[in-house]
């Protein structure tokens, strides 16, 4: 008897088990997977719906406390659509609508005149409270749809990362940026709303959670709102100030690559793209575009230098001012000799002349290899679309010359985010990251994708990238401004750049036009950040260090403040 007893309560309780789990189940996809839907159904119940209501996934930032915050979203209102075939009265139901919204009126009578058709829109993105106003009036040939399109709420904030949507040919798709590369994930299929939840605990992802045609879901990305304002404010007055074409910059975890803003000034309006003057505005010339960066390239000859055993920090060589090779000169930035200087003294006085000697010391092949290891001449794989390579043919040359100008970042080109990959190799302990925006997709299934990356490649010894870290913490304290900008509590590793830009129609270099370049990274010796900072042809002056330092420390300070960071000395 007991027994029975027993198993009738062991059934019972499997029964009522069952069915919560059921419920639990059938309420998860209700109201979180598919509450958006839901919520918008509820809506339309109180106006006539299209048949086709647009859908995308959000585009998300992740802000310091780990807290999402839309980048680019849904935003719902109304469009109000006439029927001219049975529009009785069209100058009255012109003044009726007039009153509640702004109605551009030729349009509307060139509409209102088509009396064949039975549907012309005169008015899209109306509000509800608006919308509401306009079905009460129950005109008649006058219907209120509900619309849904997509919004930036930033609006120009990361502009170039996220991109937009736009028509390709008859097809509605992502435009450039993240809502083009990750287009597959971001399009919603009508088809396949449900997914088999519950086959996920036991079997494939990819085989039976996911059909073919859908993959959809969410993006959350490393952008990290505040830090992204902060960037694009600076690089505004960089642009401002100085009267420059172009200004970018990128902040990036230089030991896991996650970017934390990233920008190019000018900028456009995502909500208002149409307007731009030029479509070039919507190209991303961080990974797009490849420059010559100069000096800076010069942290990366010295590191290759060290690590190649050619030199040492104290190494020294006799600073004529000027060498020649294959029958040109090769001069430092003032045309002046040093005399006999030291390593150090080459990346604080930024001679052309000692990164050339160290090229001499490893030899040619030696120094290309290692450009090579450092990516210069590749893609990065960074999650954006359009990435160009970079222009390395001169590390092919039979010439000396060649090797020598590319020791000072003249003669190769790199995209900037080419070159953050790089120099962050010298920030982390001399390995090669994968730098990358979306760090997290969220599937409509609800299930959730990291993106992790394994295959990171060692350029240089962990004791070379302290040493050359150690000297740029000494050109920071010692030379940069004359050692004013020095912070008695942080350790800061940076180094200026200014390169001639090239005259491609004439061949050589123009006299009175630079790009100027800037990288940084902090704690020095357990960096967080690394903050590179670009400028093309900025206007009175000829040297980064006056254009670009004091940005970048505004930068630095507002990091160290906003995540705390205690004080490393």
């Amino acid at each position: 008897m007991k027994k029975r007893f027993l198993l009738r309560i062991y059934i019972i309780s499997g029964l009522v088990f069952l069915i919560a789990f059921t419920l639990i189940g059938r309420l998860y996809f209700v109201q979180i997977i598919h509450g958006v839907e839901f919520s918008d159904e509820a809506l339309g119940q109180y106006t006539k719906s299209s048949n086709n209501l647009y859908d995308r996934g959000t585009i998300f930032m992740e802000d310091k406390n780990n807290r999402i915050v839309s980048g680019a979203t849904l935003k719902s209102g109304f469009t109000i659509v006439i029927n001219p075939k049975i529009l009785k009265d069209p100058l009255i139901v012109y003044e009726k609508l007039s009153e509640v919204i702004d109605i551009d009126k030729d349009k509307f009578f060139m509409r209102a005149g088509k009396k064949e058709d039975i549907y012309e829109e005169v008015a899209k993105r109306v509000d509800a409270k608006k919308a509401n106003v306009i079905d009460d009036m129950d005109i008649k040939g006058v219907s209120v749809y509900k619309d849904r399109w997509r919004f930036y709420p930033g609006n120009e904030i990361a502009a170039h990362t996220f991109g937009f949507v736009g028509y390709i040919g008859d097809e509605f798709s992502g435009r450039y940026g993240l809502e083009s590369y990750y287009n597959d994930i971001l399009e919603r299929n009508d088809s396949d709303l449900y997914v088999n939840f519950f086959a996920e605990i036991f079997a494939n992802i990819n085989s039976v959670v996911f059909k073919k045609k859908d993959r959809s879901g969410d993006i959350i990305t490393s952008i990290e709102p505040s830090v992204q304002l902060l960037l694009e404010n600076k690089l505004k007055e960089i642009n401002k100030k100085w009267n420059s074409k172009i200004t970018g910059g990128v902040i990036i975890n230089p030991k896991n690559g996650e970017i934390y803003a990233i920008g190019v000034i000018p900028a456009f309006n995502l909500n208002d793209f149409q307007s731009a003057e030029d479509a070039s505005v919507f190209s991303n010339p961080i990974v797009e575009n490849v420059y010559e960066m100069g000096s800076i390239i010069k942290a990366l000859t010295m590191a290759a230098g060290i690590d190649s055993g050619a030199i040492t920090a104290e190494t020294t060589y006799y600073d004529a001012g000027k060498i020649k090779l294959n029958g040109y000169t090769i001069s430092n930035f003032d045309g002046k000799g040093r005399g006999t200087v030291s390593m150090q003294e080459v990346l604080n006085q930024s001679l052309n002349t000692g990164v050339s000697f160290i090229v001499s010391k490893m030899g040619n092949k030696v120094f290309a290899d290692y450009m090579r290891l450092f990516g210069i001449g590749d893609e990065t794989g960074i999650d954006l679309p359009n990435e160009s390579a970079g222009l390395a043919e001169n590390l092919n040359s039979p010439r000396d010359l060649e090797y020598a100008t590319a020791s000072f970042g003249q003669g190769i080109a790199m995209t900037p985010i080419s070159t953050v990959r790089a120099l962050s190799a010298l920030a982390n302990g001399g390995v090669l990251i994968n730098p990358h925006i979306v760090k997290k997709i969220k599937y409509t299934s609800g299930f959730s994708k990291k993106i992790s990356f394994n295959d990171e490649l060692r350029v240089i010894k962990k004791e070379s990238a302290e040493e050359i870290t150690r000297m740029l913490v000494n050109v920071v304290d010692n030379a940069l401004l004359g050692g004013k900008v020095k912070l008695d509590n942080y350790t800061v590793a940076a180094k200026t750049g200014t390169a001639q830009i090239a005259d491609l129609n004439n061949g050589g270099y123009f006299d009175d036009k630079f790009l100027h370049s800037f990288f940084g990274y902090f704690p020095a010796y357990d960096a967080r950040f690394l903050v590179f900072l670009f400028t093309i042809e900025p206007k009175e002056t000829p040297y980064a260090s006056q254009t670009l330092t004091h940005p970048f420390y505004d930068i630095v300070n507002f990091l160290i403040n906003y995540y705390e960071i205690p004080p490393d000395r």
